[in-house]
């Protein structure tokens, strides 16, 4: 069974602290918390003044320069700036943009403001502690003129730095969960500094820009207006790119994402993303063979795109195309050695190649990097099954049955590890589970009356 890479999943996110600016509450930090009043919730609005959407950013320098992502600007006509404390103050400035790497510079109203300290993303090892700093979307309410958030703080550790569509432009790959609304928020190391800029939220990986692609152009002064980046953005494909991603996992509208990315094709055929993104809007339209296509022009155009390499994979595993589906999951596992999904889809096709042995390290790494990823506890049971240590088998059945994981083979796998022991009591508990599940399967119906009688 594969696993498939997906981005916007909601996350186990803990709250740390609440601004309600009407009252003008203020968070309490000691000198061991990363400095949550420089992380600033921001509120895009349009023309007519009505919200388009939230992001986060972080404060870097006294004077109000603010960092966050280009994406979170895309069709604002104006931007406001909230921070725990209560202040609420306009972005009243443009200083740099890079559609490309998706980072803005702002400038914030004069004043003088509290700063996060920036470390050095180059420096980052794999596994190394992060955590990160965003205003959850679904948290965020206007009303009357006020507007209430919450600052939340995840952590986890790095899982590796990789380029991703683009060869020339890294992310930093994390365990560390971004929220729907973290984007433009800080990523932080033990040391509280920010390495990276939170960007891509995913299941079990996120991915952030590297401070290190930012820090020089922090010392521009000149900045333009709102007006005249929707000038700009007219044309640009990066914006349209960037609305057909909010179309596609912020709105669920795939046929909306898709008139998006074929206009960004009509410009530059070799757009990748575009030809990414709009495979992941085929699939949710159920439309298995465009969907391949473009993740096959995704590759072509990007070899080493790891969760690209992934889900072809995945759609050559299910139409029987297993040899070919291994190669793809084994090359984005060279590539990105720490890539949770790629690991977890090794296992299963070496487990449908009949290498049980071989698929066993990979999904034990998968495992050791996420714990709750169930269905790699599912692969793992499969593949010590079939080395016949059933004891191993039914420890990972049961735990990926805890994490929420209910096929109809595990069940029949489990009752035949209990009919090995003579364990005839949860034989029959397996079997009803299946009836259960399927009250006409006429096998477990006849097994259930073989089963011997316990007393």
């Amino acid at each position: 069974m594969l696993s498939a890479m997906k981005f916007f999943y909601q996350k186990k996110i803990i709250f740390s602290c609440t601004i309600f600016l009407l009252l003008g509450w203020v968070s309490i930090t000691n000198a061991h918390e990363v400095n949550k009043s420089a992380v600033a919730l921001l509120i895009a609005k349009n023309e007519t003044g009505k919200t388009v959407g939230t992001g986060s950013g972080f404060v870097v320098q006294p004077d109000g320069t603010l960092v966050t992502n280009y994406h979170v600007l895309v069709d604002a006509h104006a931007v406001k700036a909230y921070f725990p404390n209560g202040t609420q103050v306009d972005v009243i400035g443009i200083r740099k943009i890079d559609r490309v790497r998706d980072f803005a510079i702002l400038e914030l109203a004069k004043g003088f403001y509290s700063t996060l300290e920036l470390g050095d993303s180059s420096t980052l090892q794999a596994y190394d502690f992060t955590s990160a700093l965003g205003y959850l979307s679904e948290n965020v309410k206007e009303s009357n003129g006020t507007v209430e958030g919450i600052v939340a703080q995840t952590y986890g550790f790095v899982l590796g730095i990789h380029p991703q569509a683009i060869p020339n432009v890294p992310f930093i790959y994390t365990t560390t969960a971004f929220g729907s609304g973290f984007s433009g928020g800080p990523l932080v190391n033990k040391s509280n500094k920010v390495v990276g800029i939170a960007t891509i939220e995913g299941r079990s990986i996120n991915l952030a820009i590297p401070i290190q692609l930012v820090k020089p152009f922090l010392k521009e002064k000149k900045s333009f207006s709102f007006q005249e980046l929707l000038q700009q953005d007219k044309n640009s494909k990066e914006a349209m790119y960037y609305r057909g991603n909010f179309y596609l996992y912020g709105l669920g509208d795939p046929n909306k994402a898709i008139d998006e990315f074929e206009k960004i094709l009509i410009q530059d055929p070799n757009f990748t993303l575009a030809h990414y993104d709009l495979a992941v809007a085929y699939r949710d339209l159920g439309m298995e063979d465009e969907a391949i296509q473009q993740y096959e022009k995704t590759i072509e155009l990007q070899p080493n795109f790891p969760e690209a390499l992934s889900n072809l994979g995945g759609y050559y595993f299910r139409s029987g195309k297993i040899e070919q589906a291994k190669e793809l999951f084994a090359k984005a596992v060279k590539i990105y050695p720490n890539f949770i999904q790629g690991l977890s889809n090794l296992g299963a096709v070496l487990n449908k190649l009949g290498h049980p042995e071989e698929a066993i390290p990979h999904l034990k790494k998968t495992l050791e990097l996420n714990p709750e990823f169930a269905i790699a506890s599912f692969n793992l049971g499969n593949s010590q099954f079939a080395l016949n240590r059933f004891e191993e088998a039914q420890k990972s059945y049961e735990r990926s049955a805890e994490l929420g994981l209910d096929f109809l083979s595990m069940h029949w796998k489990l009752y035949q590890i209990h009919m090995t022991r003579k364990a005839y009591k949860n034989a029959e508990q397996e079997l009803q589970t299946i009836l259960q599940m399927d009250p006409l399967n006429e096998e477990a119906q006849k097994k259930l009356s073989e089963l011997p009688k316990v007393h």
